[in-house]
């Protein structure tokens, strides 16, 4: 069953030290440090990913999206719409999909989502879940011997020979 995460931006960035004290410098850098980790995450978990920004008091902004990497888009909010009604209408549209879970620790927000058959994580559960997935991988790829990771060792031999004949007439 396809997964999707959608993320409440500001309100991660907000409850997460490390992001709260980059938004102290620019909140550019840390919009672009939370879409960078939801590309790290998306990677590593499979699913999609929704992160939100509320732009409801940008004069004349429309509502937008950006592409943050596979499987991850950024939507900044129009002028008047909050990222609650954003995430609202995209658990609505997505929970026919899928299962799908929201990062908030807005309480109303998530009482809302819950009507909607969505799943909650707090920032807190979803930092944890981050971390495990970077731990499992990092397991993974230590567990691998150095040359059973080279792409020459996991092929068929008569692929490995084609390959080879090819390689040796090239030079």
């Amino acid at each position: 069953m396809k997964e999707y995460l959608i993320v409440d931006g500001y309100n991660i960035i907000f409850a997460w030290p490390d992001l709260d004290k980059l938004r102290k410098t620019g909140l550019e850098h840390a919009r672009a440090k939370l879409a960078d980790i939801m590309v790290n995450y998306a990677a590593l978990s499979g699913e999609s990913v929704v992160v939100v920004f509320d732009a409801h008091l940008v004069k004349n902004n429309p509502e937008h999206m950006e592409s943050a990497g596979k499987n991850v888009e950024v939507i900044f909010t129009q002028e008047g719409e909050t990222a609650d009604s954003v995430i609202e209408r995209l658990v609505r549209e997505l929970s026919g999909k899928g299962r799908v879970f929201v990062s908030t620790s807005d309480w109303a927000e998530q009482s809302m989502i819950f009507g909607l058959g969505a799943y909650r994580l707090t920032p807190k559960e979803l930092a944890e879940r981050i971390n495990r997935l970077k731990m499992e991988s990092q397991s993974r790829c230590m567990s691998t011997p150095p040359g059973e990771a080279c792409l020459e060792n996991r092929l068929v031999d008569g692929v490995r020979k084609a390959l080879e004949d090819w390689r040796r007439k090239k030079s």
